[in-house]
């Protein structure tokens, strides 16, 4: 019920800011709404300090994904592709299908269909993933102490992030995106994954894709092998907290009047037009690639870009460069160019 509960309260601060629209996110992917970016800016600015002081208390300690080179620079260009065609993460999913959004469902189909694929294989392509780096982070390579200069550069990196955050904020008001939902959700959403780390509590991050695989391999029953096995604490509990993320999104939209049963959304009507098949076999697929790179690079944008990105672990804010890569050559190929074709 705790998961649930939690994933509920993701599902709400998602939707205050927007965060889980396609519009959004596809937005993004074509510098048209920087909405997403400077929410994660900002959580992750908040998050890393909030996080280096609990663990200066012994209260919390570090979770950092492996640092596979290969894994991480693949998986994050594959994620990031899958993103910019679907316009979700693994974690808006369930909420904008709680909101009515049917090309939410059809990634989240494609989205277990990946994870079954993914699981397949995985005992071939595993062994490309190196080399394993391990787990540096800022706090490991600056001496393992929590020094006068390790909390400077600290909080320097919490400034440079705000900064860039509201310099975003400065070209969205330019575009008519005059909204500070955002805030709420980047604060809320700070808080809500340091108090997932605590040892008292969970003693874990945010994270959302494991679910995928744990549900799509549980669905066709692919459960004798090895990576179900390392995947199945994790996917079980993030299969609570989507459910919650699920009710969230349902109950913002029921309590605003915005719940909307929507296969096509503006932006993709207006970059690649109204045609229903055409949007449901695109989100089909870009369900398949953001699950099948998110598993190759072992998190997705809650469990590597945020909250890796608030421990200032290397492996998420490689992965964060090569998704953006992705992201945003996609959203250039697939949606401006498409266009300019079409």
């Amino acid at each position: 019920m705790i998961a649930i509960i939690t994933g509920f309260i993701f599902g709400l601060l998602l939707s205050y800011g927007g965060l889980n629209k396609y519009n959004t996110i596809a937005g993004l992917s074509v510098l048209k709404d920087f909405t997403v970016a400077k929410t994660i800016m900002t959580v992750m600015a908040i998050g890393s300090i909030i996080l280096m002081f609990l663990m200066m208390g012994d209260m919390a300690e570090f979770h950092v994904k492996t640092f596979y080179l290969v894994g991480i620079i693949v998986g994050g260009i594959i994620f990031g592709i899958g993103m910019s065609i679907l316009g979700y993460c693994p974690g808006t999913l369930p909420i904008s299908f709680g909101q009515g959004a049917m090309d939410a469902f059809w990634g989240i189909v494609g989205g277990f269909v990946g994870g079954i694929i993914y699981t397949a294989l995985f005992p071939w392509i595993s062994g490309w993933f190196g080399p394993d780096l391990g787990g540096p982070t800022l706090f490991s390579v600056m001496g393992g102490v929590y020094s006068a200069g390790y909390i400077i550069v600290m909080f320097l990196i919490a400034i440079l992030l705000i900064g860039g955050a509201w310099w975003l904020n400065v070209i969205d008001k330019k575009n008519g995106i005059a909204s500070n939902n955002w805030v709420v959700t980047a604060i809320g959403l700070a808080l809500l994954n340091c108090g997932l780390f605590l040892n008292g509590g969970f003693g874990r991050p945010l994270g959302a894709s494991s679910c995928y695989a744990y549900l799509g391999d549980g669905i066709v029953r692919f459960v004798e092998n090895d990576y179900f096995a390392s995947v199945f604490n994790a996917g079980r509990w993030q299969t609570l907290l989507l459910i919650g993320a699920f009710f969230g999104g349902f109950v913002f939209s029921i309590a605003t009047g915005t719940f909307r049963v929507k296969l096509v959304q503006e932006r993709w009507s207006y970059y690649k037009g109204d045609n229903k098949i055409k949007r449901i076999i695109w989100a089909f697929i870009g369900g398949i690639l953001l699950i099948f790179g998110a598993r190759m690079a072992g998190g997705c944008t809650s469990g590597h870009i945020i909250s890796g990105g608030m421990q200032v672990a290397f492996s998420s804010w490689v992965f964060a460069v090569f998704t953006f890569i992705g992201f945003l050559s996609t959203g250039y190929l697939f949606y401006t160019l498409g266009k300019k074709k079409d």
